[in-house]
């Protein structure tokens, strides 16, 4: 674990840019003082300029061999590549959900041995792997395997129901729809509902500070958003 006390400047990798929670993180990122550079790799531009943020745009990420020599001197991965089990095989879902991610993850760790790498996995992560929902389990293969490369340190984030950052473009409809739900739940059922701004802050903690914990609840996420 990190020294709390001590904070890590950063240099970041991260994935998922396009996404709501990557948008999310990756705005946090730009923000923060602790993040000296933001390298985003994507298949699409995440459509943001700043001094600090450069893109590699990669179509196989399941293949990263024509890149791999841009991905070494970070010390930070911020994992935020996901895709939703909804209509999928487990077959389909295994594949993006674990193999993608510890392929990317593997050729990181032999490159950068002093990375901190966090992902986002999700509120309800099965850790047995044997639960009766797929994507928990799949979930919970991700998380148990990734603690076993050979990073620094692994952080595992569960967030739950998640407020989108104002402005943000790439927040599905339905989580618009929902938004209402947000403030009630926040003071009915705090365990499960952060905002994004949150997570993000978390996450930049985590890896510039270190946290007591490799696993991440909703609580656990509010606290260390806290820390900055």
């Amino acid at each position: 674990m990190s020294d709390e006390n001590q904070t890590v400047k950063l240099k970041v990798i991260m994935t998922g840019a396009t996404g709501m929670v990557g948008e999310g993180v990756l705005h946090e990122c730009l923000l923060h003082p602790d993040v000296e550079d933001v390298l985003v790799l994507g298949r699409r531009t995440c459509g943001k300029k700043h001094p600090r943020l450069k893109e590699i745009l990669h179509e196989d990420f399941y293949n990263l061999s024509a890149i791999e020599n841009q991905l070494k001197g970070y010390n930070a991965c911020f994992f935020c590549l996901g895709t939703t089990s909804l209509g999928k095989t487990e077959e389909q879902y295994y594949k993006v959900s674990y193999t993608l991610t510890m392929h990317v993850a593997t050729i990181l760790c032999k490159h950068n041995p002093e990375m901190i790498f966090c992902y986002i996995s999700g509120a309800g992560t099965d850790s047995t792997e044997k639960g009766r929902l797929m994507w928990a389990r799949v979930k919970g293969k991700t998380e148990n395997d990734l603690m076993k490369l050979p990073f620094k340190q692994v952080f595992l984030f569960r967030p739950g129901m998640l407020k989108p950052t104002e402005g943000s473009k790439n927040t599905p409809g339905y989580y618009k729809n929902l938004g209402w739900l947000y403030y009630p739940l926040r003071v009915l059922l705090p365990q499960f509902v952060s905002t994004l701004r949150e997570l993000g802050l978390a996450m930049i903690s985590s890896a510039s500070r270190g946290y007591n914990k490799q696993v991440l609840e909703v609580r656990d996420i509010v606290e260390m958003s806290k820390r900055i």
